[in-house]
């Protein structure tokens, strides 16, 4: 029997400029979110959630520790989840992979943490974590959570699953193993020390177990009085919602599982077991400072913020600029460091989002191929009376930079259109962990700087450069395209690079039970207005394919031709590849 699987990269991005379809359009601050982004800039604490699988976190817990204590939180979900089942839809393996991606994307939309992932496949169930390592390498995995730590910085990991064999999932076994191999192993310069080319090492203060009853087979070995227990059904008057309720809204995003969820409302209790560090004996952040003193020279910047939190005004979030321009000079003055550059980020946010500043970049088509001339609309708006003045406007991955000096005045939009041109070797626009051949339990991914990431960056970045009361700020969003649909209205779609044609093939798997031929049927599309040229299929040695080259011709943008070929496997082969060219 012969496997032949044709140029499966191709295949894969063919899939997903059907299904990534939406992107998330611009974000507009209401002064109830201002309000609470302030509260978060007081507050210099971080946790990471880590589990196997998409769907294995704790949303509710996600939710409390990012809404009510503002702590900066993440979730490092070991694989994609493509081992797993689809309800939606008929998409399986890498392809539920990519949609599982972004229904966790969705999830930590709602419940505010970010996202991270590690290179390992769900390969579907394994009954101990010693198998689950029999496939996954588990030097690459451990490498791969280090690098989250060492990136994210967390004072606190939270692990779902414990160390403890036999009570669930291999996967979710191995997640909790590599937990707490990883919290040492981020510390030790002499673990994976080509990370250090980029990051530091990092010492968690403490590991713990998201643990409940139903975790043991004998559920009198459950002693609440031994944990730390927290309450989780807490009510946000800001927000008008319990975060069980906020909660259960991020879990239903996990539709291809069917894990719709019901808010609930009133005291919700969570346990945490103590693993490593210093036991916590009634906070989990006891002893550990999360105020703006656990940086030198950062104490005033608290004490400021703190001020300007308190006299923050619903009615005119703009009153507050002055104060906040003055923390921004003192934050950039701080030396380089983690909390410099994530509260940076968090207060220009906010700077934005007193402004009522919207800024975009609009593609006039969803993609292109390297090298095209695209046409982009730019759009920005001041919605205060405070003076802010767009400099320039710059495009990653294309040429096209625009030098401005253009005043924003209150409330009049500025739209202006430009034409770039996509860089000759910009990337195409596929999943980066999709990028490279895989090995049966781990992604390939050989940049060290995309590991860990949710998804790629974004094909074409759009930065805006403003002068806002004599400091000098960079907004940066993707580039989008976006319509108007008759029912729906708006929609948005991530803008994409794209090869010139793309493969579409009948099947991905064709199995020879004997030397006879089989037919190959694909079709070639194009991408751009003319295509000229020969598809050729190659055969590895003793193959044969009939015809081997076939004439290409394609005028205009979206048009397909279909093709048929004869396959005459080889007698020897017992596992084969074709490309497709």
């Amino acid at each position: 029997m012969s496997r032949m699987n044709y140029l499966f990269s191709l295949l894969i991005f063919s899939f997903l400029t059907s299904v990534t379809v939406t992107a998330q359009p611009n974000v507009n601050y209401n002064a109830a979110q201002l309000h609470e982004d302030l509260e978060r800039l007081t507050v210099l604490g971080s946790v990471l959630y880590l589990a196997a699988h998409p769907d294995d976190e704790n949303t509710r817990l996600i939710t409390y520790f990012t809404k009510e204590k503002k702590y900066n939180t993440a979730y490092l979900s070991l694989t994609r989840g493509g081992g797993g089942q689809n309800l939606i839809g008929t998409e399986l393996n890498e392809q539920l992979g990519v949609i599982r991606t972004q229904e966790l994307l969705a999830a930590r939309l709602i419940d505010g943490g970010k996202q991270f992932f590690s290179r390992a496949r769900d390969f579907g169930f394994s009954k101990t974590p010693d198998e689950t390592f029999e496939v996954w390498d588990k030097e690459k995995v451990l490498a791969d959570v280090v690098w989250v730590i060492r990136n994210f910085q967390p004072d606190v990991i939270v692990t779902r699953f414990n160390t403890e064999p036999g009570r669930t999932h291999g996967h979710h076994t191995a997640s909790a193993i590599l937990a707490s191999e990883a919290f040492d192993a981020a510390a030790d310069p002499k673990r994976f020390p080509e990370q250090l080319k980029y990051v530091d090492v990092w010492q968690v203060k403490r590991l713990v177990w998201n643990t409940n009853s139903w975790f043991y087979t004998n559920p009198s070995e459950f002693n609440a009085d031994s944990m730390l227990t927290v309450d989780v059904g807490g009510y946000n008057n800001v927000l008008g919602k319990s975060y069980s309720e906020i909660a259960a809204e991020s879990r239903s995003m996990h539709k291809s599982q069917g894990f719709g969820a019901s808010g609930t409302r009133g005291v919700s209790l969570e346990y945490l077991e103590h693993t490593k560090g210093p036991k916590a004996k009634k906070d989990l952040f006891e002893d550990i400072n999360v105020t703006w003193s656990r940086i030198q020279g950062g104490e005033k910047i608290g004490e400021k913020l703190q001020e300007v939190y308190k006299n923050f005004s619903l009615d005119n979030p703009s009153a507050s600029l002055d104060a906040l321009l003055d923390v921004r000079k003192l934050i950039i003055a701080l030396p380089d460091g983690y909390w410099k550059k994530v509260k940076l980020q968090e207060l220009d946010a906010v700077i934005k989002g007193t402004l009522g500043l919207w800024t975009e970049a609009v593609a006039a088509d969803y993609s292109a191929v390297p090298g095209e001339k695209i046409k982009v609309t730019i759009e920005a708006i001041n919605r205060t009376s405070i003076p802010v003045e767009l400099k320039q406007v710059r495009f990653s991955s294309a040429v096209g930079d625009t030098s401005l000096s253009l005043e924003l005045k209150q409330n009049i939009g500025h739209t202006l259109t430009t034409f770039i041109k996509i860089a000759e070797k910009a990337s195409y626009s596929g999943p980066y962990w999709l990028r490279e051949k895989q090995e049966i339990g781990m992604f390939t991914v050989s940049d060290q700087q995309l590991i860990g990431m949710a998804e790629n960056p974004p094909a074409v970045s759009v930065a805006f450069t403003l002068n806002i009361k004599g400091q000098t700020i960079e907004y940066t969003t993707p580039l989008v395209y976006k319509k108007t649909d008759p029912v729906k209205g708006e929609i948005y779609r991530p803008f994409e690079i794209v090869p010139p044609v793309f493969v579409n093939l009948s099947e991905d798997l064709i199995v020879f039970a004997d030397t006879k031929p089989k037919t190959l049927s694909f079709s070639v599309r194009s991408s751009i207005d003319k295509v000229e040229g020969v598809v050729k299929v190659a055969a590895p040695q003793g193959w044969r394919v009939e015809p081997s080259e076939l004439p290409l011709k394609l005028s205009g943008e979206g048009v397909e031709i279909n093709y048929q070929v004869k396959v005459y496997p080889s007698e020897a082969a017992s596992q084969e590849f074709l490309q497709i060219y």
